[in-house]
């Protein structure tokens, strides 16, 4: 097949065009933004291969939800979700000095590979005062581009190295007495027409899924100013142990489709996860975006022909 178009615009942004079509399929913005939004890369706008956006950006209830990004909304006390900041008992509240960034240091490879394009990014994490708590090495690569099927993918990796001197301590508004609000690490936020959305998983369906582990989720979503719909696939890699079985953290999934689309494979749902000093944390997770509702059958059917 033809190869993938990238185009860098040094400090903004690098974008990712299938050529057939013309299709922007992604844009990775690595440009920091608004301080109180907690500066970070993410991705938007995200799109299918009919050209569909599947991701909103700064929507007027969350101004810090900005498409496909990771995150981390309790981090030793730190804030580096954005915006106002959970306190049990008094609800969320705005506390500037809690609020850090994940700032991009360099690129230690952007290009195409015949069929796939890799971005290979260094970051440090930092609380509201600029201190070094975290080292991450970040790769996303857009491959699997499958016109018969309407289907491309995007696998993320991410590994968070702790360089403080005590452990770092992942949490989530549920370990700090919210219930079922358990987001924190990669988080996708759907744009407004994908409310109410079809959520699956191996075994269920439904918002009920909310805090439930599996190996993938998808969320099947139709479009505001175009007919048809769109599903988006996360699924985790082998090696993140989401069900906790060789003694590794598990992850559950944070997912919602009301009052808007929001998918996250928790760090910390239930319980913190911690990090010892100079110990990484590493996660890989694969996300398909795809023209169409699929159901169980067609999921089960790409999973095993794309294994990891």
């Amino acid at each position: 097949m033809t190869g993938l178009r990238l185009v860098h615009a040094h400090g903004d942004r690098i974008t990712v065009t299938e050529p057939v079509t013309g299709v922007e399929l992604l844009s990775y913005v690595y440009a920091p933004e608004a301080a109180w939004e907690a500066p970070k890369p993410y991705i938007h706008p995200l799109r299918t291969l009919a050209g569909d956006v599947v991701t909103d950006y700064r929507p007027n209830d969350h101004r810090w939800h900005k498409g496909l990004q990771l995150t981390a909304s309790h981090l030793s006390g730190a804030n580096l979700w954005g915006g106002n900041s959970y306190v049990h008992g008094e609800g969320y509240l705005e506390l500037p000095e809690r609020v850090g960034s994940m700032a991009h240091v360099a690129f230690d490879e952007v290009a195409v590979r015949d069929d796939r394009v890799v971005i290979a990014e260094r970051l440090t994490w930092h609380p509201y005062n600029g201190e070094l708590w975290a080292d991450e090495e970040r790769q996303i690569e857009i491959h699997d581009v499958d016109r018969e099927s309407g289907s491309w993918a995007l696998t993320w990796c991410s590994a968070v190295t702790n360089r403080r001197d005590v452990p770092l301590r992942f949490g989530s508004p549920t370990t700090a007495g919210r219930e079922l609000a358990g987001y924190t690490g990669l988080f996708w936020r759907g744009p407004r027409g994908f409310r109410g959305g079809h959520i699956i998983g191996p075994d269920a369906e439904g918002p009920g899924l909310m805090g439930e582990q599996a190996p993938w989720l998808a969320y099947s979503g139709e479009h505001d100013g175009a007919d048809g719909h769109a599903t988006l696939l996360f699924a985790h890699a082998p090696e993140n142990d989401h069900d906790g079985a060789h003694g590794t953290h598990p992850a559950h999934w944070f997912v919602r489709n009301e009052p808007f689309a929001a998918v996250a494979p928790s760090w910390a749902f239930y319980d913190e996860l911690e990090l010892a000093p100079g110990d990484t944390l590493a996660r890989r997770y694969r996300v398909v975006v795809a023209d169409g509702a699929w159901e169980r059958e067609e999921i089960a059917k790409y999973l095993e022909a794309h294994p990891w």
